[in-house]
């Protein structure tokens, strides 16, 4: 398996400079690049990378996507002065040249073809190039928008042609429209490209009709373009998160692609004087690990724009730092997007329906026909990323070998000792007498809490138990992480088990996954507490839409401190579809996520020990949609509960 992440970065593209002046242009300086890396070397990021040389781009390469007449014109430049310079620069929109921005582009081509040679070799299972000037504007004939060469358009028809690949996803998250790649890729359906960016209903640079949620893509290209405009500014981490959830994630996994490329724009982010957005930097981490769920984890992350250096230098360190697989730090602001989000999104998806089976049973998603306060964000994130960065437990994954399961997990998994009998014995006879009924139960108890107080205390990420009844070991679980002081527990439990009442009101939420309804809770018994979430053989792509189309969105509504997820008999779940339940709920309360398995299920212990690692989840098949029954009943509970739970507000009427 490619472990590591790749960090590319070459100083000498800081020497592309303007060198006259221009309000326009003069916010694209070479800090952005040096500023960047020593916020990385700050935070013992580099040393933590593999290191690949950036090297120049060919021009057989640049030509794969650009034409020979803008080759020969950016080569020209290189002996030009000062005022010839300036004159060719001219006569394109927002670009400048420095008689070293030819070599500097090249460069930053190379970089990014380097970092997919990485990560399609196996040098590196992600990474991230630090690259300038950026691309994703830059068209087959011109530059634009401080882009010369298009980077990840030529890394994508590189990729295509060296390894064979026939999906590729570019996400544009530039708080820009990257019409360049959209021009490039508009009829090419083995290319789906989506972006979101700040529009204004038209206002807003680059000003085009083909920026907005109706420009799909042209000829065998339709349904391969997915533009989600933002018409207002100050869009924050749960409008993207709702984006993420409602339109890209869906659509991605049905795609299903070989390659995920990052146009990685962070002048979507707070502070930004373009963007004038109001996400703070740990959203980068949140969007990075939901897409290092997709094509076996082949994540290239490769640097656009971003103005304010601050907000841009904390932003890559999230996006790096996830890509080394540290714990995602806690989203912070109301999770709840805006009118104006719900409604692009929407927009988005009735555009995109006659294209994706995800939407084909959704019902109907309408087309629905507005300067913010200045912050000091330099102090404000100084404080901010103090607030959310927390040591990382040395070890990831926790379990016990009292069984000898260890033996069939992987060697990463780090052993504790379990409790002595009469400890806990002690415990349940004072606190969970009412639960335990059974010595077999009993018995399982010492690895289980033994495991949880290492994962409650922060010495371990996560951790993995077996039990002979998962449902009694769940319920014990969720009432000693109460005890010890948690507040927002959110527990999962999959298959046909007699949940067990939970007393924690306000400070336990419960989703319950299985294939019949439980006669003591006959109804959805949420109040602030729990409910159930039933589909009864949801199996496949059922679980997946249910998974993408509610049990995320509640998630991120909720918050938790504590993920728990109990399996039990009669799953009718595949494996596959269990371990990324895994993978995508690690995005949650500091990745602590604790998993308590029916002691018989070796292989699935397997798999998802090996998600909780860090391992790339396993390939998920080939997208059906789901039936219509099942679509119908995350329908009816979304419009139940998404006055409740906000984030759900974006895939169904309001």
């Amino acid at each position: 398996m490619a472990s590591g992440t790749v960090l590319i970065y070459d100083e000498e593209m800081t020497t592309h400079k303007l060198l006259w002046s221009d309000p326009i242009c003069d916010i694209e300086v070479p800090e952005r690049l040096s500023s960047s890396y020593e916020q990385l070397k700050c935070y013992h990021l580099v040393e933590r990378c593999v290191h690949v040389p950036a090297r120049e781009g060919s021009e057989e390469e640049i030509l794969l996507v650009h034409s020979s007449e803008h080759l020969e014109v950016a080569k020209s430049t290189q002996t030009m002065n000062e005022e010839e310079l300036k004159r060719v620069s001219e006569n394109y929109d927002a670009f400048f040249f420095h008689p070293n921005t030819y070599r500097c582009a090249r460069l930053a081509v190379g970089a990014t073809l380097q970092l997919v040679d990485a990560v399609m070799s196996g040098k590196g299972r992600n990474g991230m190039a630090l690259v300038r000037p950026p691309g994703h504007h830059s068209q087959r004939n011109a530059a634009n928008g401080f882009c010369l060469f298009n980077n990840v358009a030529i890394a994508t028809e590189y990729a295509k042609l060296k390894y064979g690949l026939q999906r590729i996803l570019i996400v544009d998250w530039d708080v820009h429209h990257g019409q360049g790649t959209q021009y490039i890729f508009e009829e090419d359906p083995s290319v789906l490209y989506f972006s979101w960016h700040r529009y204004e209903h038209q206002e807003f640079w680059p000003s085009l009709k083909e920026s907005d949620y109706d420009a799909v893509g042209l000829g065998k290209g339709k349904g391969f373009n997915i533009n989600l405009p933002w018409n207002k500014v100050g869009m924050g981490n749960s409008d993207y998160l709702a984006a993420f959830f409602h339109v890209l994630l869906p659509v991605a996994f049905e795609f299903d692609p070989e390659l995920v490329i990052v146009s990685s724009g962070y002048d979507s982010g707070i502070g930004d004087p373009e963007g004038q957005m109001s996400a703070t930097p740990e959203v980068f981490a949140h969007l990075t690990h939901f897409l290092m769920q997709l094509a076996n984890g082949k994540l290239c992350v490769v640097l656009e724009g971003g103005y304010h250096l601050k907000s841009l230098a904390e932003s890559v360190c999230m996006t790096v730092k996830t890509l080394l697989g540290d714990p995602v730090p806690q989203i912070t602001g109301e999770m709840a997007p805006c009118l104006s989000a719900v409604e692009s999104i929407q927009n988005v998806r009735a555009a995109h329906k006659p294209y994706w089976k995800w939407l084909t049973y959704e019902g109907h998603d309408s087309k629905i026909t507005n300067s913010s306060e200045t912050v000091k964000v330099e102090r404000f994130l100084e404080l901010h990323m103090k607030n959310i960065l927390f040591p990382v437990p040395p070890m990831k994954t926790a379990t016990t070998d009292s069984t000898g399961l260890a033996h069939f997990l992987p060697l990463a998994v780090h052993l504790v000792k379990e409790m002595d009998e009469t400890e806990i014995k002690g415990l349940v006879s004072g606190f969970y007498a009412d639960l335990v009924k059974d010595d077999k139960t009993l018995l399982s108890l010492g690895s289980l809490l033994a495991i949880l107080d290492k994962i409650l205390k922060k010495e371990v990420r996560n951790g993995i138990a077996a039990s002979p009844t998962p449902a009694v070991s769940a319920a014990v679980a969720l009432r000693h992480s109460v005890r010890f002081g948690f507040q927002r527990v959110f527990c999962i439990f999959v298959g046909d088990m007699q949940i067990i009442p939970n007393t924690e009101d306000g400070k336990v939420l419960i989703i319950h996954i299985c294939e019949k309804e439980q006669s003591e809770m006959t109804s959805f018994t949420f109040v602030l507490n729990s409910f159930l979430l039933l589909l009864k053989g949801a199996e496949g792509n059922d679980f997946f839409s249910a998974v993408l189309g509610f049990i995320l969105p509640v998630a991120y509504s909720y918050q938790p401190n504590l993920t728990v997820i109990a399996v039990g008999p009669n799953r009718n779940l595949e494996i596959n579809g269990i371990s990324l339940l895994f993978a995508l709920l690690q995005g949650l309360a500091e990745s602590r996520i604790f998993a308590v398995i029916k002691d018989t299920e070796i292989k699935l212990m397997q798999s998802v020990a090996k998600a909780l690692v860090g391992a790339s989840p396993p390939h998920f098949g080939v997208y059906v949609p789901p039936t219509q029954e099942k679509v119908n009943k995350i329908k009816t509970l979304r419009d139940q509960f998404q006055q409740e739970w906000k984030m759900l507000q974006c895939s169904g009427k309001l």
